[in-house]
Parts: C-alpha cells; structure tokens; sequence
C-alpha cells in the first residue's frame, strides 16, 4: 500500500510539475529597491543560455534579490551610503551585508550605479564597526532596536553584539575585492583607517593571551541556544596548557572551554586539530559531537573528509 502512495503522489507531483508556469516572483519595477543595468542584461544573458526553463525561471529570481528586497541606498554627507537587510530583518550584519552583495562586485566597472551602491556598503561597514567593533548586526539609525535582556547594553546603533571574527573579514574581504575590480580608492578614507584600527586591536585582544579581554555577551533566555549552555548535561571544561596550545592552532576568536567554538571560517584542518586534541590530550572528554557550518570559503567537502578519516580512527568521535 505504501508503494501505491508513494506511486501515486509521485505521478501527482510530477503532472503539477509539468503544468506549473514559469511566473516571475519578483516585485514590480517600481517596487525594486535598487536597479542595476548590468544586472538585468546578465539575467536576460543567463536564462537565455539555459535550457531548463526551471532553473532559468529560479535564476532570473534569485539573483536579483539582494537588490530588489535588501538593498538601501542613499548619499550622507555627499558620499554613497547603503544599508543592507539581513532577509526580512530590519537590520545589517556585516558577514551577511558583505556575502549578499558579493556576486554582484565583479560587474562594478559595467554599471556606475552598482559601483556607487556597493562602496556604499563598505562604507556602512566601516562605519559600523567603528561605532562598535564587536557588534556583528546594526541599526540603521540610532533607534535602539535590540533584544532587551542582552547584557551589557549596547550602543543604540547596535542591533546584537555576538562577536565573530566573520564581522571584521567578510568587510574586509568586500573591501579589497571592490578595490582590485574598479580600481576605486574613496572608500579607504579616514573611516576605513579607524576601522581597520579597531579591527587589529579587537582580534588582538580575543586572542586572550594577556587575560580574557573587555568584551562580554549574555541573553536572558529559558534555554540557551544565545549563551554557551550546557543544557542539563555535564560538559566538561578545557583548559590548561594543551588547551592554550590547541588555541593558537585556531583563528584569533575562537574559544577551546567546551563547547570548542573555531567559528564560521574555521577550516578542516582546524578541525582536524580540534579532534586530535580531544581524542588524545583531555582525558575529562569522554565522547565527541560535530557541527560544522561553512560560509563558502573554501570546498565544503573537505571537513567531511577529515571527519570520515577520524571517524575510523578515533575512540571518542
């Protein structure tokens, strides 16, 4: 009987398919918030070129939508100035204002219009982080918008103050990206210097080699997916000399207490590390649990090798 669904629903599924029309989902034309010709002449170049007219229709939709839905753009004091929604949040992290924007820097010569959009965002960035260098989402006003119980309270620009090593890279990354494309050096101006000033001391200071630094983060919840928890189970604490060692195998940022954090840009071989270190030098470590999330910085499949490699070699994993 379950072979018979499963047939039936697929054959449904499948006449839907077939019938289903192509629509454009994008917002009208006087709806869009921002409008690149080079943009629209690559969708028309693209969907021309492919023929799947599924995945043509998912392109000439996806790849517009930063600059239809997110993108707001304006001049502030006579330079370009773009805020960037993080999806439907009324807010802009760096990491994820620097990754929405990124398909679209290599068309920054074809279309003087994008190329004003995006050293707009840079200059956002920039701003932002001089406002508050361990912040990694902002306001854009001073309006305060912010979850009320986190602790310390922070500056009304900021929208949540989680630190991460992606806040200052993905801008970073942005920046020098736009530069080596258009050849444009406004954007490093005053801001971009206290910016990067601030970035240097701030990964400095996380590498906590000299005390655990000024910057603190809690959220007041009933379970604590926002803070480190341990959720009613007994997980153990890392410290001590091989603890430091395994640190300095990590990028400035990361934590070794348990849960062993080597955030978003940690690599495989990082990995690799991390797993070596609890399967032989912290007996207090009884079994181990991975999860590992990749922004796209390197092959996604390479983590997945280390892990096949140590999973028939280790005890704990």
């Amino acid at each position: 009987m379950k072979k018979i669904l499963f047939t039936v629903l697929g054959l449904a599924a499948a006449v839907t398919m077939s019938a289903q029309k192509y629509e454009s989902q994008r917002p009208a034309e006087n709806e869009r918030l921002f409008k690149s010709e080079a943009i629209e002449l690559k969708i028309n170049e693209i969907t021309q070129k492919l023929a799947n007219p599924r995945l043509a229709w998912m392109f000439a939709n996806c790849f517009p939508n930063t600059l239809d839905t997110t993108v707001h753009y304006r001049k502030q004091d006579g330079k370009d100035d773009t805020f960037v929604y993080t999806g439907d949040i009324h807010a802009m992290w760096l990491r994820d204002s620097g990754a929405q924007v990124w398909p679209y820097v290599r068309y920054v010569g074809e279309d003087p219009e994008l190329r004003k959009m995006i050293a707009g965002v840079i200059r956002r960035q920039f701003k932002c982080i001089c406002i508050d260098p361990f912040a990694n989402a902002f306001n854009v006003e001073p309006v305060g918008a912010a979850n009320k119980t986190d602790w310390p309270a922070a500056n009304p620009y900021v929208f949540e103050r989680k630190w991460e090593i992606d806040s200052h890279c993905y801008p970073i990354r942005l920046a020098y990206e736009y530069w080596k494309t258009s050849g444009d050096e406004s954007v490093f101006g005053d801001i971009w210097i206290e910016a990067v000033t601030k970035i240097l001391a701030t990964l400095k200071e996380q590498q906590r080699k000299d005390g655990n630094g000024p910057y603190k983060f809690m959220r007041r919840t009933e379970r604590q997916f926002d803070t480190l928890s341990n959720n009613g189970l007994e997980v153990p604490h890392i410290s001590g000399p091989k603890a430091e060692e395994l640190l300095t195998k990590l990028f400035p940022g990361s934590s070794v207490a348990n849960p062993i954090d080597f955030l978003a840009t940690g690599t495989a071989e990082q990995l690799g590390h991390i797993i070596d270190a609890c399967e032989n030098d912290f007996d207090n470590i009884d079994a181990m649990a991975v999860i590992f999330g990749s922004p796209g910085l390197f092959p996604n499949w390479e983590p997945y090798r280390v892990l096949d490699e140590k999973m028939k070699t280790c005890k704990k994993l």
